[in-house]
């Protein structure tokens, strides 16, 4: 099974970089070379991340390499370096907590993710009603698919 993943590098590659982790593995670039994404054959998502790490790191300012598609339960996994003190302080937070690592790190991203998802709404939500306080919802419907429908408008 191959496993497609995206490569978030610290700054562009040069040709030169990109050659040479080309010939270990097959990288497609985007068009400033910040990203790259590469097909990698492994029995899980979690073994093809490990394999790339291993095959790359040396060769490439590595930032993040994810799963480009969600898993089963809808998720991207990530694999990133830390520093050692950082690892550190996950450790202890985690123990503190009575969690693994891993754990901890899942629940804590999530619930900021969570967090973060709640406070779009509630700004979107103000918005709405600052705007319906100045216009009609007809009006204000009628912007909204100009703006979706017109070249340059907001992408969904």
């Amino acid at each position: 099974m191959h496993h497609a993943l995206e490569i978030t590098l610290t700054r562009p590659l040069t040709p030169a970089e990109h050659h040479q982790a080309a010939r270990t593995t097959p990288l497609a670039a985007n068009h400033d070379a910040t990203h790259l994404m590469t097909l990698v054959p492994a029995k899980s998502p979690h073994r093809a991340l490990r394999r790339l790490r291993r095959r790359l790191d040396p060769l490439l300012p590595i930032d993040v390499i994810s799963t480009h598609y969600p898993d089963a339960e809808n998720h991207i996994l990530l694999n990133i370096t830390l520093p050692p003190a950082a690892l550190d302080t996950i450790r202890r937070a985690a123990t503190a907590h009575g969690q693994s690592p891993p754990v901890f790190v899942e629940q804590t991203l999530s619930q900021a993710m969570a967090r973060q998802t709640r406070h779009e709404a509630d700004y979107l939500d103000l918005a709405l009603h600052a705007l319906l306080a100045r216009t009609s919802a007809p009006q204000l419907l009628a912007a909204l698919g100009r703006a979706l429908t017109t070249a340059g408008g907001p992408s969904c």
